[in-house]
């Protein structure tokens, strides 16, 4: 694989027949790896029956679509969990690894980010498959091999890189060391009102 982590968007129209989705239509997405790396695809009730996977399923799962707000104007802010972690992932800086695997655990923690699946890697990693809950994208964080020793190190840094305090609740994630901690043991979120991720077909 040539990088730890990637995001892949959620389509907005079926990747069979290209009808465009309404809010709230049910739709079936499949995570495949083809010789180009990973490919999403998304597809409407109709047509996800007699869908033809192209290359070697890797994870699907079942939702509604969920129409993108109106993006808002930004105005100058603190950098919050998640813009911290979609930069890094956009720098493809290897030295990141650990830091995004922690930033992905705490949206997690924070009901941001809903684990849909978990992969075995070939060199014993897991390849841990998150999707966005509002805007539905698609979040692939390679877990890396963190010790003890190295976890409180790594919490630090993402302090540092958050600002090193809380911000105003409502306004973000919290920048702090309770917010991160907890990590190391940290298991999938409560899903329950989600769809669980089904076998790939």
């Amino acid at each position: 694989m040539a990088q730890d982590w990637d995001i892949k968007p959620r389509g907005h129209a079926c990747r069979a027949c290209g009808e465009a989705f309404a809010d709230r239509d049910e739709c079936s997405s499949v995570l495949t790896y083809t010789e180009e790396g990973y490919v999403r695809g998304d597809y409407c009730t109709a047509c996800w029956s007699g869908v033809q996977i192209e290359g070697t399923p890797i994870s699907t799962w079942q939702g509604p679509f969920l129409a993108p707000p109106p993006k808002a104007e930004e105005a100058l802010k603190k950098e919050t969990a998640e813009s911290l972690l979609r930069r890094l992932m956009e720098d493809e800086d290897e030295t990141n690894t650990n830091v995004i695997y922690i930033l992905a655990v705490m949206l997690e923690r924070k009901r941001i980010l809903v684990e849909r699946d978990v992969k075995p890697l070939d060199d014993g990693r897991l390849l841990r498959v998150y999707e966005q809950r509002k805007t539905g994208e698609t979040f692939l964080i390679t877990e890396p091999r963190l010790q003890l020793d190295q976890l409180e190190g790594v919490q630090q840094e993402v302090v540092a890189m958050l600002g090193g305090g809380p911000e105003k609740k409502g306004e973000g994630e919290e920048p702090t060391a309770d917010a991160v901690s907890g990590t190391a043991d940290a298991g999938p979120e409560d899903a329950s009102s989600e769809t669980a991720a089904a076998p790939a077909p």
